[in-house]
């Protein structure tokens, strides 16, 4: 038939179909995509979880559901309930390394990030510190201001957090930050100094020596405050306060082996 076709023959279907033996009704047809089969039982289970925790993925519902992380995320694409997605293009890898620690209180890290607060106060400060062993988030707070002052007030958070009063720390801690104004200036290294801990400064323009509290700031925006839209800076820290309680004690943590901060540091203090 390709010959004749070449050579100039017309042919029609109903010929070509009669020579190759086939029907016209399987020459015109066109498999359809079947629809997807969802477990509607299960469906509903995630749901409920990510009504109550928008900001969690699938990998933390697969976990607080006991089920299989590839049918949950299967079930989150059908469903189109992805919180998120990657950014295409390379992304630079953190390095571990300069924020490792081997035990819970050898290194901390603090940074700060800007958060949106409403027409008011606009934009805000929120200071973080984190024990780079446990990925705890310790202390934290947001502030109009964003100066050492604030810094301060996520610092001491995280001693009474870590050690339930505040004063000297009990173990020789490390806390890593960047060269900002706020870490640099006279009354912040005066005011780590007073409670015993150490100061060590990441080399200027590399902000991935501090990785892990960037990783957790960024972890902050994709799955909190990038889902808000706070008109005041109360509403921020009320929803603040709620996520980072979910952070330490309820989010499963990869790094931890889908362990909750909480928990690690618990199973480690006992």
């Amino acid at each position: 038939m390709a010959e004749m076709a070449t050579q100039g023959y017309v042919v029609t279907v109903v010929q070509a179909c009669r020579w190759a033996g086939v029907s016209r009704r399987s020459y015109y047809y066109r498999p359809t995509k079947a629809k997807p089969r969802v477990n509607e039982h299960l469906a509903a289970r995630v749901k409920r979880v990510i009504n109550d925790l928008p900001y969690a993925g699938y990998r933390t519902v697969a976990w607080l559901l006991g089920e299989n992380k590839n049918t949950i995320q299967r079930l989150f694409q059908i469903k189109g309930w992805q919180v998120r997605k990657r950014r295409s293009g390379a992304r630079p890898r953190v390095q571990a390394l300069p924020s490792v620690a081997s035990r819970p209180n050898e290194r901390w890290a603090t940074d700060i990030a800007r958060v949106w607060c409403g027409p008011v106060h606009r934009w805000c400060a929120l200071t973080i510190v984190m024990d780079c062993h446990t990925r705890e988030a310790l202390g934290w707070r947001l502030s109009p201001s964003g100066n050492a002052k604030a810094a301060e007030a996520a610092l001491e958070e995280a001693l009474i957090t870590r050690y339930g009063t505040l004063g000297r720390a009990q173990d020789p801690i490390t806390l890593r930050s960047d060269n900002g104004l706020v870490f640099t200036s006279r009354h912040y290294t005066r005011t780590v100094y007073q409670y015993g801990l150490k100061q060590e400064f990441i080399r200027p323009h590399t902000p991935q020596q501090n990785g892990m509290v960037e990783r957790l700031i960024r972890t902050v925006k994709e799955q909190c405050l990038w889902l808000h839209n706070f008109q005041t800076l109360d509403e921020a820290r009320q929803t603040l306060r709620a996520w980072f309680k979910y952070y330490n004690e309820q989010r499963p943590h990869q790094a931890l082996g889908m362990k909750t901060p909480s928990t690690i540091y618990q199973q480690l203090a006992a």
